[in-house]
């Protein structure tokens, strides 16, 4: 990547970030003014933007459970709002050429529908990210959105697959010896032998980029696909979540090339802008399907708003989809400019609303809970937290020592709150008094308030700062009268959660503190 390229999108980057919209529109803008200077774009940015996706993909598969896509609301969602959403882009492009004089609007009904497809989907990558940076992607409407970008990614796959009459060769079978234990257990000991060090970075980029991409490649499937049900396989193994934090980075950073490819995909004419900012005002239409397809599921309002928001924007999809349709000539390379600006901007509006998505939520809170079915989903239904007088909110590590202590004076008045299942039934498993609930969730806190309140504590405990601030910002809105207190691992994060009232604990510097106790203890033994 050339230095000027990294200079635009690091300037434009943090220009965004300071006025409180996420980086990544940065990118974009970077890839769109870096392109209208006239620079020529480097030869390894799509390389980088590609090696990117293959990661992320990758990563959804660590912290994904195949049971999760088997759900109704998610595949039902998929596939209903696929066909839904294809209608309507089919409509809106069909009347739009009757009415528009302009020559790229000149298509044919095949072409409106393969346009109309693309244009259906969500980006997998702006989602991720959204969720990741809000630390969401194990809440229920993060695992549902997921899903629903999994199953939306499988479609795509079939859909390149026939569109370009590239089937799968006979070796593809291949790919079933991946379901099988004695594969799946041979892998398992490899990442059991790299450790935690720089070889599980190199063990991750091997699964992800040759195990994965290249082998599903040699059989002629689509390579982020096998990234994918690879980090899938290996989801289940204790060191998939470390592998996953070893990634993380590097993933990041590939990403930034993505972001700046898709904005330096040409230099539009003022027909094609205009096309983009048409199809960004259907945008609305195409979330609140979301909405409410998910809400016939028995999804809580919260619930299903909040994964619409997330899927609220267009996908690369449509940009690998206009590629085809110019490559086989039934679309002008017009509408792969107008697709281009259309994810851009797309993203850039989609931003704010994701942020903001929890005060959307509450200030139209009676008109969302209209849709709202009275037999709400076993899953998305807020629990009570009884007798307990204090509350631990993520029962990881930190979360389970500080149960263990606190349970010895007050016995059955500690209750761990989770977000994950599997970790809230092992857990309770042990004995554990552990329910499963969402501490970013409005509505768990009011229940929370107008129940029994919490009359001591509350130990914020999330591995997650984010969540952590999110958390602690529902429980002053709900006015409860107790003590708050966070974990923190930086003093950035310590000042901002003083800036807010909030005593912390210093995971590090607690962590060092005690080590140094010890040591002074084993000196002073032994001196004695």
């Amino acid at each position: 990547m050339s230095i000027t390229l990294v200079i635009f999108a690091f300037f434009f980057g943090l220009l965004i970030s300071r006025i409180g919209l996420p980086p990544m529109v940065g990118f974009l803008a970077a890839g769109f003014v870096y392109n209208m200077a006239g620079f020529e774009t480097p030869d390894e940015l799509q390389l980088i933007a590609n090696l990117g996706v293959t990661l992320l993909l990758f990563s959804i598969g660590l912290k994904l459970k195949l049971k999760d896509l088997a759900t109704a609301e998610v595949w039902g969602t998929s596939v209903v709002h696929i066909f839904a959403s294809t209608l309507l882009f089919f409509v809106i492009i069909f009347v739009s050429k009757s009415l528009f004089s302009v020559p790229f609007f000149d298509l044919s009904i095949p072409a409106i529908i393969v346009l109309a497809f693309g244009l259906s989907f969500s980006s997998t990558v702006y989602a991720v990210k959204v969720l990741e940076d809000k630390g969401d992607m194990s809440a229920l409407y993060g695992k549902i959105a997921i899903g629903i970008l999994v199953m939306q990614d499988i479609f795509a796959v079939i859909f390149l697959a026939v569109s370009e009459g590239k089937y799968p060769s006979i070796y593809a079978l291949l790919v079933l010896l991946l379901l099988l234990p004695p594969v799946r257990r041979l892998i398992y000991k490899l990442i059991d032998q790299a450790g935690y060090g720089e070889l599980l970075v190199v063990s991750g980029l091997f699964f992800a980029l040759v195990a994965g991409y290249e082998f599903f490649y040699l059989v002629d499937l689509k390579g982020d696909l096998g990234a994918l049900i690879l980090g899938i396989v290996i989801s289940n193994h204790p060191k998939s979540n470390a592998l996953s934090k070893s990634l993380f980075s590097f993933k990041e950073l590939m990403l930034v090339g993505f972001f700046l490819s898709v904005g330096m995909q040409g230099l539009p004419t003022l027909p094609v802008v205009l096309t983009a900012i048409g199809l960004v005002l259907i945008l609305p239409i195409k979330t609140w399907l979301y909405f409410f397809i998910t809400s016939r599921f028995g999804l809580r309002s919260r619930t299903s708003l909040l994964n619409a928001i997330a899927l609220g924007n267009f996908s690369e999809f449509g940009l690998i989809v206009a590629a085809l349709g110019v490559t086989q000539g039934f679309l002008s390379v017009e509408w792969l400019l107008v697709i281009a600006i259309a994810v851009s901007i797309s993203f850039a509006v989609a931003s704010p609303f994701s942020k903001y998505a929890e005060n959307i939520y509450q200030k139209y809170k009676k008109t969302w809970c209209v849709f709202e079915k009275d037999n709400l989903h076993p899953k998305d239904k807020i629990i009570d937290t009884g007798e307990a007088t204090v509350l631990i909110i993520g029962m990881g590590r930190v979360g389970t020592g500080a149960y263990e202590v606190l349970d010895k004076t007050r016995p059955k008045n500690v209750l761990g709150i989770e977000l994950s299942d599997e970790r809230a039934k092992k857990l309770r498993e042990k004995g554990f008094n552990v329910e499963v609930a969402d501490a970013t969730d409005t509505d768990f806190w009011n229940m929370v308030h107008q129940s029994k309140p919490i009359e001591e504590m509350i130990i914020l405990a999330m591995p997650n700062h984010r969540s952590n601030v999110y958390a602690a910002e529902r429980i002053q809105a709900s006015r409860l009268d107790c003590k708050i207190v966070a974990v923190a691992k930086h003093e950035t994060e310590v000042n901002e959660l003083t800036k807010m009232g909030i005593p912390s604990f210093n995971l590090y510097r607690e962590a060092g503190e005690g080590l140094a106790s010890q040591a002074l203890k084993e000196i002073n033994l032994k001196n004695d």
